[in-house]
């Protein structure tokens, strides 16, 4: 609703603060305790408005640059305001709603992923990988799979973790939708062995790309 204050916008973030959630968000690196669903239906109430957006964004406070994203207008960043952006989300939720929000609706979102992908910062460079897994998938066109491959193999094996996620998403999805490369891209993972044994739940696919390439591309047969 139009008229609504950060002030006000805060104090209900506050009144949300659960120390459970709090607890499990924080094993995953995040540092606030709002669940995410009433965090949700308060953007779904707000609607969209850039400039609270850019207020609540510029709080620091994590919940309200979640709900920043949520409300935002994500055409209306320049290219720089989105580049410093990125820079500030240092957790992974505001790091992945941030680019799965509103740079991949940007734009300037294949200038970023080109800017992004080859930056020293492991942070900033998952960003770029994970805009490239985007294209990969959805718009591979002019994209030199053979040189990310080449990438991925030699690097992935020794990157930082958030870092490591991201190629191996991409290393994953090159072999999903491509299957031209899907032996290559088997193969990289399976000598590079990156997330083998990552703990994965009953009933949930491995992040482990071999596994996770033939499990899609054995559902999408299955479908057909």
């Amino acid at each position: 609703m139009a008229g609504t204050t950060v002030a006000e916008v805060l104090a209900e973030l506050a009144a949300l603060e659960d120390p459970k959630a709090r607890a499990v968000n924080e094993k995953h690196g995040d540092d606030h305790g709002v669940n995410l669903g009433k965090l949700r239906a308060i953007a779904k109430r707000l609607k969209t408005q850039q400039a609270l957006a850019v207020e609540l964004w510029a709080t620091g406070d994590s919940a309200a640059r979640l709900l920043a994203l949520l409300i935002c207008r994500p055409k209306a960043f320049e290219r720089d305001a989105l580049d410093s952006m990125l820079r500030e989300a240092r957790t992974p939720k505001v790091h992945d709603w941030l680019v799965t929000y509103v740079v991949k609706k940007s734009p300037y979102a294949e200038e970023l992923r080109l800017a992004w992908i080859a930056d020293p910062d492991p942070v900033v460079a998952s960003a770029g990988w994970a805009l490239t897994t985007d294209r990969v998938a959805k718009h591979p066109q002019d994209l030199d799979l053979t040189a990310l491959l080449d990438v991925i193999e030699a690097r992935m094996k020794d990157a930082p973790d958030r870092l490591q996620w991201a190629m191996n998403h991409c290393l994953a999805q090159i072999g999903i939708e491509h299957a031209a490369y899907r032996d290559r891209a088997i193969g990289i993972g399976e000598r590079l062995g990156v997330l083998k044994d990552y703990p994965t739940p009953k009933g949930c696919t491995s992040p482990y790309a071999p596994v996770w390439i033939d499990e899609m591309v054995r559902r999408r047969t299955a479908i057909k």
